[in-house]
């Protein structure tokens, strides 16, 4: 990101009229994250209580949608095509136990007119335990690839960082 600054007003000893920039000024649009919470079960876990790592699968897909709902379009755009997932990728920080809350970060990145990158960040208490990253490609009804509409464009990079972020 960057800023545009201005030059720093000269002030004049008895000039009353001059102020400095607010801080308002300055600041720099800082992306959304969106943040979405699980609660875990029994049903989740083995027999010692440790979550199935296909559940960090399961809920990527959950937040996924649920971030595109809330953030992005409610419709989940089904009249002009279908989303596809061209990559998921997970990792595990830390073992998650049935009765845990789930908190969920999800971010946007590497935004081009017909994909994006979704990062989702899970966390414990404050804790991260799993990381996990899902490339998602437009397709129109023929299932081929098509630009993503400009208004749904401007509210997926709402959320963009830097990749790694």
């Amino acid at each position: 990101m960057s800023a545009i600054l201005s030059p720093r007003p000269v002030i004049k000893e008895n000039d009353v009229k001059a102020t400095l920039l607010s801080p308002d000024f300055l600041r720099v649009s800082q992306p959304k994250t969106f943040h979405h919470s699980i609660d875990v079960y029994l049903k989740d876990s083995n027999a010692t209580g440790n979550i199935y790592f296909a559940r960090h699968f399961e809920w990527q897909g959950i937040c996924r949608e649920r971030w595109f709902f809330e953030c992005v379009s409610a419709d989940m755009l089904q009249s002009l095509g279908v989303f596809i997932t061209k990559e998921a990728q997970q990792k595990y920080v830390s073992e998650t136990f049935a009765f845990q809350k789930i908190d969920c970060e999800v971010n946007t990145f590497a935004v081009k007119h017909c994909s994006f990158s979704l990062s989702f960040r899970f966390f414990v208490g404050g804790e991260l335990v799993a990381t996990g990253h899902q490339q998602i490609v437009f397709a129109n009804k023929e299932k081929k690839i098509a630009r993503l509409p400009d208004h749904i464009l401007a509210k997926i990079r709402e959320y963009e960082v830097e990749k790694g972020e």
